[in-house]
């Protein structure tokens, strides 16, 4: 059996949770693909964090898979390009708009490596190895396609003029094109970063946040098309099944936006 093996501990957190959630509320967001990966973890990755943590991550993906397949539905032909892709499952969890997508993956040598190991070879799935701020990436893409880039718990351990940079980057390159991606405001990350601390993870700090959706894209010379909270459907869902704690957490992230999904237009 193929185990993952010469990347950062800090890519398995987002697999780790979305198995975590997958057990215990299936009914808000169950990842076939992740669970069968939990053998395949290495040792000691796998210890448990906070229900708030792991819905935190879990939202997420909920949310993002929700729009991709809604732009994918909506588009005859289309690319749809996950960067920083680290463990992502979303192949997996979103084979029903495959059909009329090129999929590409795009993170550093190591990840694809260590996904190709454990993956394999898949349909309609393309892996690209390299750094996704050098857009070497974009060779491997039809440009003149629809495309939906894709950047999920990614932008945050960059600096704002670093992540200015790279979208307007990409508006010169794609023509019709739209991305999607999550930051936390201000206090998010100060809050984000202050629980880093105290799990002594010191490496994993965050430097990106975003207080004004609107004000942000404008100064990326870009649309917004939508902001989305994490949390709505998870409350809803789940949220007389969690602790009280995790609870108004939840509450308190969606009501002053500490963590967000914005998707532009290029």
């Amino acid at each position: 059996m193929e185990k993952f093996e010469g990347v950062s501990n800090t890519l398995y957190v987002p697999l780790v949770a979305r198995i975590a959630i997958s057990k215990k509320f299936p009914e808000y967001f169950y990842d076939a693909k992740a669970l069968e990966l939990e053998k395949m973890l290495p040792e000691g990755v796998s210890k448990g964090s906070s229900d708030y943590s792991n819905l935190a991550s879990t939202a997420r993906y909920y949310n993002m898979d929700e729009m991709v397949q809604t732009y994918a539905r909506e588009k005859e032909k289309c690319n749809v390009v996950y960067l920083g892709a680290g463990l992502e499952t979303a192949y997996d969890r979103m084979k029903d708009v495959l059909e009329n997508v090129n999929w590409v993956e795009v993170d550093l040598p190591e990840v694809i490596q260590a996904r190709e190991k454990v993956f394999g070879t898949r349909e309609k799935e393309i892996l690209v190895p390299g750094d996704m701020f050098q857009m070497e990436w974009v060779d491997k893409v039809d440009i003149s396609l629809p495309t939906l880039l894709v950047i999920s718990g990614v932008f945050q351990y960059f600096h704002k003029k670093e992540v200015v940079a790279f979208i307007k980057n990409c508006k010169k390159i794609f023509e019709k094109a739209e991305m999607i991606f999550d930051a936390t405001n201000s206090d998010g990350l100060k809050f984000t970063n202050w629980f880093i601390k105290r799990t002594g993870n010191a490496t994993a700090l965050m430097y990106f946040a975003v207080d004004d959706g609107k004000e942000f894209a404008k100064e990326c010379e870009t649309t917004l098309l939508e902001e989305r909270t994490f949390f709505t459907d998870a409350i809803a869902m789940v949220g007389k099944k969690v602790g009280f704690v995790t609870r108004i957490s939840m509450k308190v992230a969606n009501d002053k936006k500490r963590v967000m999904i914005y998707r532009v237009k290029l």
